[in-house]
């Protein structure tokens, strides 16, 4: 008999999965997940963990590991908790951090969902410690989330990836600004699919882009609605480094989604988003931190090298798609800010 012809697998899970739950709390919490990650200066990796008590409501909660998979130190106490009286927009919580460290600014900036009776909205805050934060308060108005800042500027602006609600679908844009408060040129960047695929009419970015010599590499979920329920997987995706609203390339299938008990089985099930993801010193392993069925915390491993040569093979400049119809989210017009009218980059 010929031999099974698998699929290729990029992403090996943890064999300690899931690495972190509620169970592992100092404080009582329902559910942990969806956390944001990052390497700090002395080697040290930082969770920052998406933690919902029993009115449902989110906060985040910071924890570290000298190996990024165990022996986690977690806060005694909330790390970020929703501020609705100066914000009010974080009225029932705040959701889903993406963390980038900008050398422009010496500082983390925290791309998190903040959500209000308006619904969902990106919301930034900034630290040096995450002891302290500064927040920006909303820069992207609801119905909008999967946010997450590029690490340097494009041509002269800050770069913030993030995933509006249009009547067309979910689609995937990116837009600029020169300090991190002013936003526009939005542009349309990975739109959803239709039909029978993988990723129709919902996609979102998952953990921040990680830059390569040949561009911007994307991991982002696809949502399929099946007679189950909703299916989270993930996909890649490679943008031109200088114009990242340009997509070089996408796959044509999906590349990890829920198999184990943990990932099919929880608070939402069938689940797989990871939020986080730290490169190694070798500059080619990836970690993806991933919250799994909306309940705990879990852990696979990846080669950069590996998901390039993947695209390659099964990648197309428009993902096999054409462009789906997106109406540009509305100019953002919160706290008294206006939107900015940002130079396209190339212009």
């Amino acid at each position: 008999m010929p031999d099974h012809q698998a699929y290729d697998v990029l992403f090996e899970r943890h064999a300690r999965n899931p690495i972190l739950s509620a169970a592992n709390w100092p404080y009582p919490v329902h559910t942990v997940f969806n956390p944001g990650a990052t390497r700090l200066a002395d080697g040290t990796t930082l969770l920052l963990c998406r933690v919902e008590d029993r009115r449902g409501h989110s906060h985040l909660c910071a924890a570290r590991s000298a190996n990024g998979v165990d022996g986690w130190s977690i806060d005694p106490a909330p790390t970020f908790c929703a501020d609705h009286e100066r914000y009010p927009e974080e009225l029932w919580g705040v959701e889903d951090p993406r963390i980038t460290f900008v050398p422009e600014l010496d500082a983390y900036v925290v791309a998190y969902t903040a959500f209000g009776r308006a619904g969902p909205g990106v919301a930034l805050a900034l630290t040096k410690d995450f002891r302290e934060f500064r927040r920006y308060g909303l820069v992207m108005q609801p119905d909008d989330k999967d946010a997450a800042l590029l690490p340097r500027r494009v041509n002269g602006n800050f770069a913030l990836l993030h995933r509006p609600l249009a009547d067309s679908g979910a689609h995937i844009w990116i837009s600029y600004s020169p300090d991190l408060r002013n936003w526009g040129s939005h542009k349309l960047v990975l739109p959803a699919r239709r039909g029978a695929w993988w990723d129709a009419n919902k996609v979102g970015l998952s953990p921040p882009l990680i830059e390569t010599d040949r561009g911007w590499l994307m991991i982002y979920h696809g949502v399929r609605q099946t007679a189950g329920g909703a299916l989270y997987r993930l996909g890649l995706a490679l943008l031109d480094r200088e114009q990242p609203e340009v997509c070089l390339l996408r796959g044509d299938m999906w590349v990890f989604g829920p198999e184990a008990r943990y990932e099919t089985h929880g608070d939402v099930g069938n689940v797989a988003f990871p939020c986080g993801v730290t490169v190694a010193d070798d500059g080619d392993t990836v970690r993806i931190y991933y919250g799994a069925a909306d309940t705990c915390i879990a852990l696979a491993t990846g080669s950069i090298r590996q998901m390039l040569d993947w695209l390659d093979q099964h990648g197309a400049a428009s993902g096999g798609y054409e462009r789906a119809e997106a109406r540009p989210p509305k100019e953002p017009t919160v706290h008294g800010v206006g939107a900015f009218a940002v130079r396209p980059p190339g212009a």
